[in-house]
This record gives structure tokens, sequence and C-alpha cells, in this order.
């Protein structure tokens, strides 16, 4: 048990039927009139959803405790992720639906954080930002360039994101792993 006056970004809360939400931001609000209180972004730790909610000031919330690990993923087994834990040497398989839009991003070796509550894996975390190479695209056409435009690009994972047209079969890529967008070359 916490205080919603110890509430820090990134705790997570058991509330609403043991449910976990993750506490996205939280401001703590002393209004000239009337007792203080705590206004809070969270997100649900299962689903995404994210809904404000406010504690008034010194309510006692349950906290949850989650373990996060750097993983490293080692393979694919069948619909599981096969990661392994890099202190240990643990595997731990992991479910297509615990990994989410993270497996568009996966390529054996990559570390991620794998993140657990009561031995059952809540959500795969990676890097904000990933390098892969570009597994196929159409070249870019010679004097296209004046509209800036885009074209689709199949990355080494399968997953395909638009890149500008000079962008080449082969060339290594930095990817925004949050929205799958383009960030620029990588200089080998």
């Amino acid at each position: 048990m916490a205080s919603t006056n110890d509430l820090k970004n990134g705790m997570v809360l058991k509330l609403d039927n043991d449910q976990l939400w993750s506490v996205v931001e939280f401001q703590h609000v002393k209004p000239g009139k009337g007792p203080a209180f705590v206004r809070t972004k969270l997100k649900n730790v299962l689903s995404g959803k994210i809904v404000d909610k406010t504690f008034n000031a010194g309510v006692k919330v349950e906290t949850a405790t989650v373990d996060r690990r750097d993983m490293q993923f080692s393979y694919m087994d069948g619909d599981y992720f096969v990661f392994m834990d890099m202190q240990t040497y643990d595997q731990l398989h992991v479910s297509r639906a615990a990994v989410g839009d993270s497996a568009n991003f996966l390529i054996e070796g990559f570390t991620a954080t794998v993140a657990q509550h009561e031995g059952e894996v809540l959500y795969v975390e990676l890097p904000a930002a990933v390098e892969l190479t570009i597994q196929e695209t159409e070249p870019g056409v010679q004097g296209d360039r004046s509209t800036g435009g885009n074209k689709p690009a199949t990355l080494e994972t399968g997953y395909t994101i638009q890149v500008p047209l000079f962008i080449t079969t082969g060339e290594k890529i930095k990817v925004d792993t949050r929205s799958g967008d383009y960030l620029g070359r990588v200089n080998s």
C-alpha cells in the first residue's frame, strides 16, 4: 500500500477488481477552497486503455510489484516468442498477445524489457528506436524527389513501413518502435 502522495510515473497500481494500471502522469492540486487532491492519467497495463482518475490527497492505494527485466529475444517457437534472461540464462515463452505490436520490430538478438507480475508476462517493451535492414523496396524514380514523397518498404522482420524515395533495398534504417515511423539512415 502507498499513499497518493507517493505516486510516481511508471508506478503500477491495483485498482478496480485487481486490474493493473500504470501511472502515466500525475499532478498534486491544492485548490484555494476545499481539500487537496491528486489528478492522474492511468494506463491499463493489459489493454492499453488510458483514463483520467482523481484521488483525494493522502488516500491509500494498492501497488503491484512488477518485475521488469532486460531479456534477449532468441527465437520463435510456434506462436510463442522465446526470450532469454541475460543473468540466469533461463528461457521464457511469451505469447503473441503479450508481445503485441513489438513483434513488428523484433529480430533474433534484440534486447527488450519484459514486465512480469506474479509470474504472468504483462508486456514486452522495446527501446524507442531500433535499427533494421530494408528487405525489399521499389527503386526511387529519378526526378521524383521534389515532392518529398514516400514509398512502402518491407523490413527484415516482414513488417512494411513508409520510407522516403531515396531509400534502397539493403540499407539500414532507424525505426520508431512506438509509431512505426522512419527516423533516418544508419551510418555504417
